[in-house]
């Protein structure tokens, strides 16, 4: 029974080149692959690279719950709208049941990226229902942007549906003076507004009256063309008195009042809000949203290469947002500028204020004005990832430089020499020749771990960061265990007065069990911290996991053949004391020869020199 085991055993044994040859080729195979990707050293992380990290947590209103479905929704939007910064590396993940990190690296503006992702982000079309100028802009300044022209295409080709285009960047009111009093011209401007404005959201189609100016040729809110006729201090309910005071008392060129502004409004409810034109800060009433941001299905920035409108912004909306949007623009249409204006409002702020010449259906639309390629991908981002099913509160912000980065980067890559040149220093000491074969395995260890780490950050997007750098620092006492394990088997071996070709083969089914159950508990433990942890310390607990399965491949597949083919050489065979195997220095005693027992009761000991 024992000898075809000892066959197949010898047969193993007499082809360690094999494993050798095997993790060879792997080598090669992987480091070409990581040459041909293009990415040849690993994706670093914030705290490595520099760049913003940005932690955000969700808040319980408007209706909607904090659970792991509108967290993930959240996540994933947040996600597509830094990537619509030209961020391609930038991290956003959870944190725990309500909180949100979102990671983007140097090279990125970190105060736009903050402005579109740190926010609550919350998108309506409001009808306008009346702006002007704050501030030292107060003074009447005709505004210059575009006129509105009707375009059959659509956005993107004719159709039957004749879908319009709409005109204007961020509407600046020319209306002259702040209102004071409900018997003003102005006054009755904003109540009439008010009272339009309650009338058209009563009616099945949605819509309202304006009194704000965007077009060249704009007059004040304030003329008899841009309100409905009123007595002179017509009757208000409390609602209305409060929200026109609250319009008459707003300065927007205050950065006070500009956070207070339209705060809590309910999308169904009439409000305030401020926009920015340039350096110019405009108030804005306006009227109960018509459409909601989640129904905007695709907005992106175009360049008109055939006319003169120069950037644009194409939307596409969803099959109700379609209906509601022509509905609105239908109203609005109909008024005489200003008021045929609707606000683009993303977490209480006017982004933009088109106006509108003509009802738009079909879906498309496109928003021209006196955009420049930034403002219109800005406008187009918000657009299209503007809607969350949650608000959030900016939390912190850290800001971490390039030459940060570098730094920390410099003190991780100098702890972990100073760790490896510990080990190195011990194992020379203690183990002396077979401490090539500890170097030579941490070698193919370091080049492996290198080399997944690069093929792994455009592969699923891993970042090597501080805790990660730790976790390998840690992984080469893991690996350098493995091998001590395995040495100490084969020492055990030769001072029971084996030689060493024996006890390389003996020792390792002891040893290998011993290593497995070690690297099974140092993988799980690193399991359990990935799951239940999130953010940085997922780095250390990934790079650990990593690099416990890679000392498993290492002491397998190059470590035990490595130990094979040197038990053959005469240095490490004849037990060299510089080899780290001398059995005199291991302190062996020579086994007793074994004898056959004599046939009489008298039979004496057997001598010990007889061995």
């Amino acid at each position: 029974m024992a000898a075809p085991k000892k066959g197949r055993s010898a047969s193993a044994q007499s082809k360690p080149g094999r494993s050798l040859v095997l993790i060879l080729i792997a080598i090669v195979a992987l480091t070409g692959g990581m040459f041909a990707s293009g990415h040849t050293t690993p994706r670093l992380g914030i705290d490595l690279a520099g760049g913003t990290s940005i932690t955000l947590k969700a808040k319980a209103d408007q209706g909607s719950a904090i659970n792991k479905a509108n967290m993930d929704t959240a996540v994933d939007i947040m996600n597509r709208r830094v990537n619509g910064l030209g961020v391609s590396e930038a991290e956003v993940q959870t944190q725990g049941n309500d909180h949100i990190i979102v990671n983007i690296p140097k090279g990125t503006n970190s105060k736009e990226a903050q402005q579109q992702v740190g926010t609550t982000a919350k998108l309506y079309f409001r009808p306008v229902l009346a702006s002007e100028p704050t501030g030292a802009a107060a003074a009447p300044s005709p505004s210059t942007s575009s006129s509105a022209s009707p375009n059959s295409k659509g956005g993107a080709s004719p159709n039957p549906s004749g879908s319009a285009s709409t005109s204007g960047q961020k509407a600046s009111s020319t209306g002259t003076g702040s209102p004071t009093s409900s018997a003003s011209p102005q006054g009755r401007a904003v109540s009439d507004a008010l009272k339009a404005d309650t009338k058209a959201t009563s009616s099945p189609t949605p819509g309202a009256t304006s009194t704000s100016s965007a077009g060249a040729d704009a007059k004040s809110s304030a003329t008899p063309a841009a309100t409905s006729p009123a007595p002179s201090g017509a009757a208000t309910d409390g609602d209305t008195a409060k929200l026109q005071a609250q319009y008459a008392a707003l300065d927007c060129s205050k950065p006070a009042q500009r956070a207070k502004a339209g705060q809590n409004a309910k999308p169904g409810d009439p409000t305030v809000a401020c926009g920015q034109d340039g350096k110019i800060w405009s108030k804005y009433l306006l009227g109960p949203a018509a459409v909601d941001g989640t129904e905007v299905k695709k907005a992106q920035a175009v360049l008109d290469t055939q006319g003169a409108a120069g950037w644009q912004v194409q939307m596409t909306f969803t099959s109700a947002g379609s209906k509601k949007f022509a509905a609105i623009t239908g109203e609005l249409a109909k008024n005489q500028p200003p008021q045929n204006e609707f606000g683009i409002v993303l977490d209480g702020n006017v982004v933009s204020s088109p106006y509108v010449s003509q009802a738009i259906v079909g879906g498309q639309a496109e928003i021209s004005g006196r955009f420049t390629q930034a403002e219109a991908q800005n406008l187009g981002n918000m657009l299209s990832y503007g809607a969350l099913p949650l608000s959030f509160k900016e939390e912190t912000v850290t800001t971490v430089t390039a030459a940060l980065g570098g730094e920390q980067l410099h003190a991780g890559l100098l702890a972990g020499a100073i760790g490896l040149a510990l080990v190195v220093i011990y194992l020379v000491i203690y183990y002396r020749g077979l401490s090539l074969v500890a170097m030579a395995s941490l070698l193919v260890s370091a080049v492996l771990t290198y080399v997944l780490m690069a093929l792994l950050g455009p592969a699923i997007g891993f970042a090597l960061n501080l805790p990660a750098v730790c976790g390998a620092i840690v992984a080469i006492g893991i690996t350098a265990d493995s091998f001590i394990v395995y040495f100490e088997r084969i020492r055990d071996e030769i001072r029971e007065g084996r030689s060493l070709r024996p006890a390389v083969e003996r020792a390792w089914p002891r040893a290998r069990r011993t290593i497995l159950v070690s690297d099974f508990v140092s993988f799980l433990a690193a399991a359990v911290l990935f799951i239940v942890t999130v953010g940085k310390v997922q780095g250390f607990a990934f790079t650990l996991g990593l690099t416990t399965v890679l000392d498993v491949v290492v002491v397998f597949f190059f470590t035990k053949p490595l130990m094979s083919l040197l038990a053959r050489r005469k240095f490490f065979a004849n037990g060299h004391k510089w080899s780290g195997l001398d059995p005199k220095g291991l302190g062996a005693k020579p086994p007793l020869r074994r004898t056959r027992r004599s046939a009489g009761p008298a039979a004496g000991p057997v001598d010990p020199k007889e061995a």
